[in-house]
C-alpha cells in the first residue's frame, strides 16, 4: 500500500490499520478531538483497538450543551421564572445549573419548551403575546441558524440568549492548560464545513501542533488520524483536511456571512475551564433590542459550577476519560445524571456508557 490512504484502495480498512500500525510513535502521543459524533463513531466501532499502545485518543469540549456553564443556565431559569416561554434543544434541559436545571425548574411550573430548532422558536413567538426566549446554544454549525432568525424579521416579543462558541481558539486555550500534554488534534468535520480550514491555520498554525480535519465514517476517522501519524513521524506539523468531500478551505461562505452580520467575538465562558478570550460570540449593536440578557432583569444565585467527585471538568479538557471517574456508572447514568457529560447525547460520559467505551487495549 502506498501512503496516499485512498478510500479507493482495496481493503481499505485493513490498509489503513496496517498504516497506523507502522506509523506507530516510539514515545507516547494524546490525539484530543472537540466532536460528539467523532466520539460517538470511535467509541460505538472500537476505533481505539486499532490504535496502537503509544495513541490515545481523547474527547475533549466537543459537546456543546456539556460546556455551557452553571451562570448561563442560572440566567435561562431565571428568566423562565419572570414568566416567559423559554426554549432551547433537549439536551439542554437538563444540564445542571448552580440550584437546579431547567428540567427541574420546568417541574415548578415554568413553561419551557424543547424545540428542534430556532425557527419553531420564531413560530411559537408568533402564535402569543408573551415574551419568548431561545436558548441559543452550539458551536459554529449551529450559529447561522440563529442568525438566520434575526435577519428575518423575527417577532417583537422573542429575544435570545446567546451562548455559541467557538472552536478554533479554544484548541488554542486548551494547549495552555497545565498537564495538557496535546500532541495533536483531530478537528471536527461539521464545524469544519461552515468556517473551512482558515481559522485553524490562524489560530494554531504557530503552535507546531498537527491538526487534521476528519469525517464521521470509521474509515473517515483511520484516515484523519493516520495522516496525523504521518506528521509525527515526518516532523511536519501542519493544518491538513482529510475530509475534502465535505470541507472546502474557505467553509461555507453564506454561512459565515450570516454569523458575522449578527454577532461580533467576544470572551466565552465554558465549563470546566473558565473564561476563553474571543471563543464566544454576542449580539452586535444592530440586534441589541434581542438580546435576552437586556431585556430581562434577573437575580442570580451563587455560581457553583463545581459538583462534589464529578470529574467532568477533566473530561472536558481531555485531562481524564468517563472511566477515570468514581461517579461514572455508579451514581452517575444517563437516567440519573450527576454532570453535564452524563446528560448530552454528545458527552464523552454518555456515550462511554451506552457503548460501553474503555482505552484502548
Amino acid at each position: 500500500m502506498t501512503e496516499s490512504f485512498h478510500f479507493s484502495d482495496p481493503a481499505r480498512g485493513k490498509a489503513l490499520a496496517d498504516a497506523i500500525a507502522k506509523l506507530a510513535p516510539s514515545d507516547q502521543l494524546k490525539i484530543v478531538h472537540v466532536c460528539g459524533t467523532h466520539e460517538m463513531a470511535i467509541t460505538r466501532n472500537g476505533l481505539r483497538r486499532f490504535l496502537p499502545e503509544s495513541v490515545d485518543l481523547l474527547e475533549g469540549p466537543g459537546c456543546p450543551v456539556c460546556v455551557t456553564p452553571a451562570r448561563e443556565i442560572d440566567t435561562a431559569i431565571a428568566i423562565a421564572q419572570t414568566g416567559a416561554v423559554l426554549c432551547t434543544f433537549g439536551d439542554m434541559i437538563r444540564v445542571p445549573g448552580s440550584e437546579l436545571s431547567l428540567d427541574e425548574t420546568r417541574s415548578e411550573g415554568c413553561d419551557i419548551r424543547t424545540i428542534l430548532s430556532a425557527a419553531d422558536a420564531v413560530a411559537i413567538a408568533q402564535e402569543t403575546d408573551r415574551e419568548v426566549v431561545f436558548f441559543a446554544v452550539g458551536f459554529e454549525t449551529t450559529t447561522p441558524m440563529s442568525a438566520a432568525i434575526l435577519l428575518d424579521g423575527p417577532p417583537a416579543n422573542l429575544t435570545v440568549l446567546a451562548s455559541h462558541k467557538l472552536i478554533p481558539p479554544a484548541l488554542v486555550a486548551l494547549l495552555d492548560l497545565p498537564d495538557n500534554r496535546i500532541g495533536a488534534y483531530l478537528a471536527p468535520g461539521h464545524v469544519s464545513t461552515i468556517i473551512g480550514t482558515r481559522p485553524y491555520e490562524e489560530w494554531l498554525t504557530n503552535r507546531k501542533v498537527p491538526v487534521v480535519i476528519g469525517g464521521f465514517e470509521p474509515l473517515d476517522i483511520l484516515y484523519a488520524i493516520a495522516l496525523i501519524l504521518r506528521q509525527i513521524r515526518d516532523g511536519t506539523p501542519k493544518i491538513e483536511n482529510g475530509y475534502p468531500r465535505a470541507v472546502d478551505p474557505d467553509g461555507n461562505p453564506a454561512a459565515l456571512d450570516l454569523i458575522d452580520r449578527v454577532f461580533e467575538v467576544a470572551d466565552a465562558n465554558w465549563r470546566g475551564i473558565g473564561t476563553i478570550p474571543a471563543t464566544g460570540l454576542r449580539l452586535r449593536e444592530p440586534f441589541a433590542r434581542f438580546d435576552a440578557t437586556s431585556r430581562f432583569d434577573v437575580e442570580l444565585p451563587e455560581e457553583q459550577d463545581e459538583i462534589p467527585g464529578c470529574r467532568c471538568p477533566d473530561v472536558l479538557t481531555a485531562r481524564a476519560v468517563p472511566s477515570d471517574c468514581p461517579l461514572f456508572s455508579v451514581r452517575c447514568t444517563p437516567t440519573s445524571p450527576v454532570g453535564p457529560c452524563m446528560v448530552g447525547s454528545e458527552g464523552a460520559c454518555s456515550i462511554w456508557f451506552r457503548y460501553g467505551g474503555e482505552r484502548q487495549l
